[in-house]
């Protein structure tokens, strides 16, 4: 298994970037439709606060690809995705109807978070630029 180790570590990191990226290049194309989301949840500086989830995706998702700064990279990721899961998908405040879709994406979102702390641990791999650095 050990063998796999380097090349599973490479391919984690692309999967996790996956949810992040598109995400992020999603919301510069719908920035004001981005911000109105944030403004619905009574959060303030929906502008703010808009640019910054697209800063922590855009650049966390490119640092999970390239292995750059992984450490550091994935545990702004996994508090982002904590905190977007307590804000975005409080199921315990849904209505009925809706509690179940966003208990799911709420319990996705701690998983995703659980993967993005086992990575800030035992970092990016030997396939990345921060082992080519001797930062791994």
């Amino acid at each position: 298994m050990n063998a796999m180790q380097n090349p599973l570590t490479l391919v984690g990191r692309i999967m996790l970037a996956v949810l992040f990226l598109p995400a992020g290049l999603s919301k510069i194309g719908g920035f004001a439709g981005t911000a109105g989301y944030i403004a619905s949840k009574g959060l303030p500086l929906p502008e703010v606060g808009a640019a910054i989830a697209i800063a922590v995706e855009v650049l966390g998702g490119l640092a999970l690809i390239l292995g750059f700064g992984t450490r550091w990279a994935a545990l702004i990721l996994a508090i982002f995705t904590v905190v977007a899961g307590v804000i975005f998908h409080n199921f315990w405040a849904s209505p009925a109807d809706q509690q179940m879709v966003q208990q799911i994406m709420f319990m996705k979102n701690i998983a995703v978070a659980g993967g993005l702390l086992l990575l800030a641990a035992w970092g990016p791999g030997s396939i990345s630029v921060d082992a080519k650095r001797g930062n791994a």
